[in-house]
């Protein structure tokens, strides 16, 4: 069984209140093993024999049939994770500022988002990456940045999820 990092997009934001046990519960009556959350914003390990295109695609059944939300999973090995981690071009932890990770399964989003590179707001940086958009941003102006603002956009919904640097790190050391 190959192990999983499953990044719920907007849970316990927007309206969409979930409680993690409920979760698991979900993703295991789906068939997944060994399925543990991080934190409450939508994080879950997970273990599965299928890859990771049929691991996205059933927890988002699950998660739509059991909750009745639109729900939206991006799914990665925890190689994969660990090597989006070790790549972070930034310092990891500046004073005043965000580190988050931006990930994205859509090609064309990756491009799009890519582009903002060439414009960030003040303060702001943006690489990226391998499937990815590296972003670290001042802290009192995440939503006014170019990526804060972009990504509110009802196009990225599906193909998206930012996470904290810090956040990364829990789900890798489970």
């Amino acid at each position: 069984m190959a192990r999983y990092a499953a990044f719920l997009r907007g849970v316990n934001v927007g309206g969409v209140n979930l409680k993690m046990a409920a979760v698991v519960q979900a993703l295991e009556a789906a068939g997944f093993g060994n399925v543990k959350t991080i934190l409450a914003s939508g994080n879950v390990l997970l273990e599965s024999r299928s890859g990771v295109a049929a691991v996205r695609k059933k927890a988002e059944q699950a998660l739509r049939d059991e909750f009745g939300y639109d729900a939206w999973v991006l799914a990665y090995d925890m190689d994969a994770i660990a090597a989006i981690s070790a790549a972070y071009p930034f310092d990891r932890e500046v004073e005043g500022h965000h580190s988050y990770v931006t990930f994205v399964s859509d090609e064309d989003v990756l491009r799009e988002l890519a582009a903002l590179a060439d414009q960030p707001g003040p303060g702001e940086k943006i690489e990226p990456g391998t499937g990815v958009i590296y972003w670290q941003v001042p802290r009192a102006a995440t939503l006014d940045s170019a990526m804060g603002k972009t990504m509110g956009k009802k196009r990225y919904k599906s193909s998206t999820t930012t996470r904290n640097l810090r956040t990364i790190d829990k789900v890798l050391r489970g």
